[in-house]
Order: C-alpha cells, then structure tokens, then sequence
C-alpha cells in the first residue's frame, strides 16, 4: 500500500456523479412520511410473503391489499410527494430500497405473523435517521474535497 498525501488522493480521485436520484435527506423525509402513516393506521398489517423467492419482475409488481404497501398509498401526503403506485416496485424506487432492504422491512420471515405499523414504523425511522447521517457524512466530505482544491 503506498502512502499518500491528502492532495495526491484528490488529485487521482475518479469522482462519479449521481445522476437521476433525489438527495438522500428526500428518502429520509418520506420515510417519516411513511412512518407517520403506519402509526395512525389502525389495526394489524400483513407482511409481504415470501419476498426471497419472487423472480425480479415478480417483486418489483408484487402488491396485497392491508399491507405496508397499501398504507403508504392511501395516504395523500406521500401521493402528492409523487407515490405512483402500491405495488413493491413503486415502493422502493420512492423511499429508495433497495432488493435486500425491502426484504428486511417488509417479508413475512422477519415478523413471524406479527407485524404491526408501529414496528415498523419505528425501523423506517431509524432508516430515515442512517440516511440523514449519510447525507451529512457525504456533504461534509464533497466540502472538505471542494477546500482541497
């Protein structure tokens, strides 16, 4: 490994853009939404089933009425935000999900049937709190890069 100096790094550094994705603190803000929408609704929800052994296009269409999915779709503020549907597809492309973490938010094998909008509400808050610190983390570095150079 070959000791460099802060400047060399810069200098060397191969910088790619993010292009066509909102800003990390938008995921964290509509999460909040989401979550704000699980609290109020009453009664349980039904997990997703069987997440693991859906084909891509499956899960990417995959939606159930009285769950998580369709919670988020009746509620107007997340619509007006631009919620275009209540399939699972919809879903992770507005909160920003991918595969995997939908599948540890929403798939039947995390809740062994009890699954509550309190529950998850309370991890869609601690998602939306690691993605403010991520965005902090990445502005903090783009300005100490921006100083550099």
């Amino acid at each position: 490994m070959k000791h460099q100096i802060p400047d060399e790094i810069i200098s060397t550094a191969e910088l790619i853009p993010m292009i066509d994705r909102p800003a990390a603190k938008d995921f964290g803000a509509r999460l909040d939404l989401w979550a704000a929408a699980l609290e109020r609704h009453a009664g349980p929800l039904s997990a997703l089933y069987r997440l693991e052994y859906l084909q891509r296009a499956e899960l990417r269409a995959y939606r159930r009425d009285n769950t998580p999915l369709a919670v988020a779709f009746a509620d107007e503020s997340l619509r007006r935000a631009g919620l275009a549907g209540d399939s699972l597809g919809d879903i992770m492309d507005f909160f920003g999900l991918s595969e995997g973490a939908a599948h540890r938010l929403l798939c039947d094998c995390h809740y062994n049937g009890a699954m509550t909008g309190a529950r998850l509400a309370a991890s869609l808050r601690r998602r939306a709190w690691w993605s403010r610190r991520r965005a902090a983390f990445v502005s903090g570095f783009r300005g100490l890069l921006a100083r550099a150079a």
